[in-house]
């Protein structure tokens, strides 16, 4: 789970999704600690159990890009250290920080490890303004490295035109749209999933 920049609703997406799927979650990388988590949130809105919020490899004190964070923190980051877990056997979400070029370490993009990884992306977009340069960019920049896209995920209020110029011009689907919610909590957005998305498209892509 990518999205194509920050506070665009990624965790709130991830929570969904990992409720909709019966799976599993993970934050390799969590960047502020003072207020609730990436982890925190998706436990609160998904109500999976917590046995199945794996643990972060990095917890930085700082809310900023990974790299600063752990500067200040005086941690080192080993990109080749974070592996997904192979401890469920549920589907498995995955959510990055922020968007696919955030640096993780001076040297190494979220966006790298994704290559790595080879694992199949949702990524995440505005509904709105903005969203069909944002992420046209960000699907190009995900095929030059080979990663394969499940497809977009739209939030936000649903503009047509714009779904339907991303998935022309990206040649991608676009999974659905996740309205705003009010109020945000775990059955509005257990609702909206089961109104919006189709569990098909995603299991699709994890077979």
């Amino acid at each position: 789970m990518t999205g194509t920049d920050t506070g665009i609703g990624k965790t709130v997406f991830s929570a969904g999704l990992t409720a909709f799927l019966d799976g599993a979650y993970w934050k390799p990388v969590q960047a502020g600690l003072d207020e609730e988590t990436d982890s925190e949130a998706v436990g609160r809105l998904s109500g999976v159990p917590k046995e199945r919020l794996l643990p972060e490899t990095w917890r930085l004190k700082t809310p900023a890009s990974p790299h600063l964070s752990a500067a200040l923190d005086g941690v080192v980051i080993e990109p080749g250290a974070l592996r997904p877990p192979m401890t469920t056997d549920r589907p498995l979400i995955i959510e990055g920080a922020g968007g696919l070029m955030v640096p993780l370490t001076p040297n190494v993009l979220f966006i790298d490890v994704f290559a790595r990884w080879g694992l199949p992306v949702v990524l995440c977009a505005r509904a709105g303004l903005g969203t069909i340069n944002h992420t046209l960019l960000s699907l190009e920049a995900l095929r030059r490295r080979a990663i394969p896209v499940l497809g977009v995920a739209l939030i936000g209020a649903y503009e047509a035109e714009n779904a339907r110029i991303i998935a022309a011009k990206g040649a991608v689907k676009v999974l659905g749209c996740l309205p705003p919610l009010e109020p945000l909590d775990a059955p509005s957005l257990h609702t909206a999933f089961e109104t919006h998305f189709r569990r098909a498209d995603f299991l699709e892509g994890l077979s």
